[in-house]
């Protein structure tokens, strides 16, 4: 009996060893750039699970990796320089933010520092989805390049042409030219991932050419506010595959050997957190792509979700919907009527669960398309038509101004009137007849928790304008201690942004 328990033991032991052997664990000091379907190959057939003495153990993906490698390709840019003019790729990745796009933080430049240009390079990688050579890869990837090449089966150097990008989903296509027919990956379908599902990425990571690591798929439909490009499209696969500098652009594939997604980001604080665009994504957008750029439709409205607190605050029925923000002047959205608090609930005939129901419908119409909104306003469902404009990339994401402290309020922030010198201060626009300015957050607080920051400006509460600190605080005073209370907030810098804060009034 004891002999049989050893033997046990030592066969779980050499599995476990086999499943962690797959995964490469050690920080190498090695940062330098990594040296929609048509005609599809045929995909292999499911990774068959190995059986041993404990019963099923993990599946084997050698004939995955057989079968996708060679339309796996690496995509190296180069772009030239002035020494002033280092390439920004949107700021993704920079020194400060959360998230890595799989790039080198040092980019290889050739050149002596008194050169006035140098030539600024970057490695990604790539998959051929037509054997025509059309390759899809990341917008971040070729972002900026004056030059790209692809290079195929480890040897043949190709000449690469940006056929189309779309910054929204950091998604490229570009293509190569050659003799004969190339091999390709099929897509699959990535809304029939289900969370706890094998997936492999394969990429150049480090230079270290086609690279496999496998994980599973750790959430679905995550919003990490990867960059201001691509914050409102956002709706990404998390998966804990490892992914390095390098596999930008790379498939995601799963055990049938089929793409369900292009890696994209990894967080730089925590380990195996990465993310990819959905494969469904890019089939969707791929003969706008093919033509260039992708043209979605807008509204002109900043939406976000109905929480728990937005219905207690709004009287709401349900948590169903899209809770409006705030609407830009000029855009469809205010000609149509459309204010902030409004909380869209269906569009045509689709019902509007959440904000991305809405931005999935709102994006995928052309610009001059008729919708017809419904909303609820104050209880009572109303309707609206809206023509829809061409949609603009968008900016960057608000920061917090400094700011003076005066007087103290409930929910933890001080308030000043909307002087000239709080103007300058804050870099509120003359165009703000009035409201009033917040010149300091507790940092734990109820308005702390709902992201009020020094130098907002409250604009409305509870749907009644307030001139100054005086009519803020009679507003302030007729709301149940307890219950929520609606700030409509101003915030200048860097741009202006209007939105709506629900904050909790603390009780006696």
């Amino acid at each position: 009996m004891q002999t049989r328990t050893k033997v046990l033991s030592l066969t779980a032991l050499v599995s476990g060893a086999v499943v962690f052997g797959m995964i490469l664990a050690g920080a190498l000091d090695l940062t330098r750039p990594a040296s929609a379907e048509k005609e599809s190959a045929a995909a292999p057939a499911a990774a068959p699970l190995r059986t041993g003495p404990g019963g099923p153990a993990l599946p084997s993906f050698a004939d995955v990796v057989e079968a996708v490698s060679p339309a796996v390709v690496s995509v190296r840019s180069t772009e030239i320089v002035k020494l002033d003019r280092r390439r920004s790729f949107h700021n993704w990745g920079e020194e400060g933010s959360p998230f890595d796009f799989f790039l080198p933080p040092d980019r290889r430049g050739k050149g002596d520092e008194g050169d006035e240009e140098r030539k600024d390079e970057s490695g990604g990688t790539g998959f051929i989805v037509e054997a025509d050579g059309h390759v899809l890869t990341n917008n971040h990837v070729i972002d900026g390049a004056d030059k790209v090449e692809v290079t195929v089966n480890g040897t043949e150097v190709f000449k690469a042409k940006v056929v189309g990008r779309d910054p929204a989903t950091d998604l490229a296509l570009l293509k190569i030219e050659g003799k004969k027919p190339f091999p390709t990956l099929r897509l699959g379908d990535s809304d029939r991932l289900r969370i706890g599902d094998w997936v492999m990425a394969i990429g150049d990571p480090l230079q270290f050419e086609k690279t496999v690591t496998v994980g599973v798929v750790s959430g679905k439909g995550r919003q990490p506010g990867l960059s201001a490009a691509t914050q409102s499209f956002e709706n990404l696969i998390q998966t804990d595959a490892a992914i390095n500098f390098g596999n930008s652009g790379g498939p995601l594939v799963n055990v049938a050997g089929e793409v369900v997604g292009v890696n994209t980001a990894i967080s730089r604080f925590a380990q195996n957190i990465g993310f990819a665009v959905p494969i469904n994504t890019a089939k969707r957008l791929y003969e706008q792509l093919k033509k260039g750029k992708v043209v979605r439709g807008y509204l002109g409205v900043r939406i976000g979700p109905v929480t728990k607190e937005y219905q207690e605050a709004l009287g709401l029925p349900s948590t169903d919907g899209a809770l409006v923000q705030s609407v830009e002047k000029g855009t469809p959205g205010e000609k149509a009527g459309l204010t902030h608090e409004d909380v869209i609930v269906k569009v045509d005939d689709v019902a509007v669960k959440s904000n991305r129901d809405l931005i999935d419908y709102i994006s995928g119409k052309s610009p001059g398309t008729k919708v017809t909104i419904t909303f609820l306003r104050g209880g009572k469902e109303q309707t609206a038509v809206a023509t829809l404009e061409t949609r603009s990339v968008e900016g960057e994401a608000p920061q917090a101004a400094p700011g003076e402290e005066e007087a103290r309020e409930t929910i933890g922030i001080s308030i000043q009137d909307l002087t000239p010198q709080n103007r300058r201060a804050f870099g509120v626009d003359k165009s703000v007849e009035q409201g009033v300015v917040v010149t300091r957050v507790k940092p734990v607080s109820p308005a702390a928790d709902a992201n009020l920051a020094e130098g907002d400006v409250v604009l409305e509460v509870n749907g009644k304008e307030v001139a100054d600190v005086a009519a803020y605080q009679t507003e302030m005073k007729k709301a149940a201690k307890g219950k929520y209370v609606r700030l409509y907030v101003l915030r200048s810098q860097p741009r202006p942004q209007y939105f709506i804060a629900a904050v909790r009034l603390q009780e006696d």
